[in-house]
């Protein structure tokens, strides 16, 4: 069996012109990299005359190591649109080089629906998260050197927030005492360093509607707070200029192709757990005036990802979804009933039947509280018996809604035609789409909003720091942002051991603090990594390239 590199470095890619014209793009907007990957100008937006088409929304289950095949199933999902006729465009999110490097592998799809050219998207791209680090770094520096030069703003150095980035997984950063050696120096003080796609600024880069709110965005960033308690921006620094100089080629999207040659764009990658986990809003608005139908994917389970792309990212951006695709595999509900990963390949109902409640759970959401139509696509392994298959479908069905299952890793576009249909279907549904909750509720509100109606949890645990941070951005004008919740992807839950569908359990908010260039506030619940460090035996140990420059074992 082929792996995911070798069936990518084995396709026939079509030169990215020939993608771009295919989407109806003009080659006056088009500004290649090479062959087969290129940005596209900004001013397409503006020129271009069509109605958005429809967008669809694919998210997934609580995750679980047994994986759930999101990103593959989004791929499949696009080609299985342009195999029954439909004008489609995909929009994913960027690989960051940490995971590559780590325990994930490369990040574009699998199988046979993936997004090519896998290696140059898994590694350094079009170097937007190269400018991103170089933005954020900027501003970091500028900031020290400010204190350094004098301290005009009597910025207090014991509560700077900011901090360096590298887009790659490193323990050794998370916490540093930097600015020694002596005055010429700089300032001693405890630091850290984030992972770039924790960045603010990929968040403001994704979040962003055009060149100047771009600008705006990142003005807005606090950095820190002053002696007497006030905020710091990066507008006050004086940096946001240079910072959008560093990313003006970073915004325009990047237009790449399925193995069948669907147009997609793949466009920034922010953290799902304290970020929203959505490709940017400037790919999303481009596929939406290119494609009739447009196929994008969030971060995590539903809970978090699409809690985030539908309460946050919609809002922003004034987008409205027409149809909800939840990814579900067989395996990953057995583990959530209590199987472990080396026996989920042996048929268990009751296990099946444990675990179901968290699938039925996140399609409820979507349906009840946000007022969408969904379809669950069942990830099919060979595994799979047929009695486990019936189960899902008739619980699903039980439910009002239809379960369909997705064979895209194995036969591509042609395995994703049911799911197609069914979609197609869907989008010609009146819904009524609404938020979780209203941006005027008080800021605790919407966290208990979310808690109860979206993680069906009992109620929100605010710690006195985390009280004493909500008067703080009350004081400062704040708390009438959307809220991103900072929590474990692997339980509705703030405990990452409760598996499955956990009732009456009370979510502690141990921190609040205002992304103020993205627009939101954060809200931690628990200890959540923001440098992840490289597994035992790290993905790259076993990435190489041989004499004629070819890449193995990427994924």
């Amino acid at each position: 069996m082929k792996s995911d590199i070798e069936i990518a470095q084995s396709a026939a890619l079509r030169p990215i012109g020939e993608i771009a014209a295919r989407a109806g793009i003009d080659e006056k907007y088009l500004e290649c990299y090479g062959r087969y990957k290129a940005k596209v100008d900004l001013s397409l937006l503006k020129d271009s005359p069509r109605p958005d088409g429809k967008l669809i929304l694919v998210t997934a289950i609580t995750p679980t190591p047994a994986g759930e095949g999101k990103t593959t199933t989004t791929v499949g999902l696009a080609d299985g649109l342009r195999r029954i006729g439909k004008n489609v465009v995909a929009a994913l999110r960027e690989p960051s080089l940490g995971p590559v490097f780590g325990v994930k592998g490369g990040a574009a799809g699998g199988g046979y629906a993936q997004v090519v050219p896998m290696e140059d998207i898994n590694l350094h791209f079009t170097g937007d998260f190269h400018a991103i680090g170089a933005a954020n770094n900027l501003l970091a520096a500028m900031l020290d050197n400010h204190i350094h030069q004098g301290n005009a703003l009597n910025i207090d150095p014991r509560r700077i927030t900011w901090r360096r980035c590298v887009d790659m997984n490193d323990r050794q950063l998370r916490s540093v005492i930097d600015g020694l050696g002596g005055r010429s120096n700089g300032v001693p003080r405890e630091d850290g360093y984030d992972i770039t796609v924790a960045s603010e600024v990929m968040a403001v880069l994704c979040l962003a509607t055009s060149l100047s709110d771009l600008k705006e965005r990142l003005g807005r960033i606090v950095v820190g707070y002053t002696y007497g308690g006030r905020p710091v921006t990066a507008g006050q620094l004086k940096a946001a200029g240079a910072m959008t100089a560093l990313l003006k080629d970073a915004l325009k999207p990047n237009l790449v192709q399925t193995l069948e040659g669907t147009p997609a764009f793949v466009h920034g990658g922010p953290f799902a757990n304290i970020a929203h986990g959505c490709n940017s809003v400037m790919a999303t608005r481009m596929a939406l005036k290119l494609g009739d139908y447009v196929v994008t994917e969030a971060g995590f389970g539903a809970d978090l990802g699409a809690e985030k792309f539908l309460d946050i990212k919609c809002r922003a951006a004034g987008l409205r979804p027409d149809a909800v695709v939840v990814v579900a595999t067989i395996r990953a509900l057995k583990m959530h009933g209590g199987v472990a990963k080396d026996a989920l390949s042996e048929e268990n109902l009751p296990a099946l039947q444990a675990g179901l409640p968290n699938l039925l759970r996140h399609v409820r959401n979507m349906q009840e509280v946000y007022g969408l139509p969904v379809v669950v696509a069942v990830n099919r392994f060979p595994t799979d018996t047929e009695d486990e298959v019936a189960l899902l479908k008739a619980e699903c069905e039980a439910l009002g809604v239809h379960a369909v299952l997705s064979d895209v890793w194995a036969r591509g576009g042609e395995g994703g035609v049911e799911l197609a249909e069914a979609v197609v279907s869907l989008c010609g549904q009146e819904h009524d789409f609404r938020f979780s909750y209203a941006l005027d509720d008080p800021l605790e509100q919407k966290i208990e909003k979310i808690v109860t109606r979206v993680y069906r949890g009992a109620g929100v645990a605010f710690t006195g720091e985390a009280q004493k941070q909500i008067r703080a951005l009350r004081r400062h004008h704040f708390d009438g942002l959307p809220v991103c919740m900072a929590k474990t992807q692997y339980s509705f839950s703030d405990d990452p051991t409760l598996l499955g569908a956990p009732e009456g359990f009370t979510v502690t908010v141990r921190n609040v603090r205002v992304s103020a260039g993205a627009g939101f506030i954060v809200a931690l619940t628990g200890e959540i990594m923001t440098m992840p460090g490289l597994p035992k035996v790290p993905a790259a140990e076993n990435i190489d390239v041989d004499e004629n420059g070819v890449i193995h074992g990427l994924f």
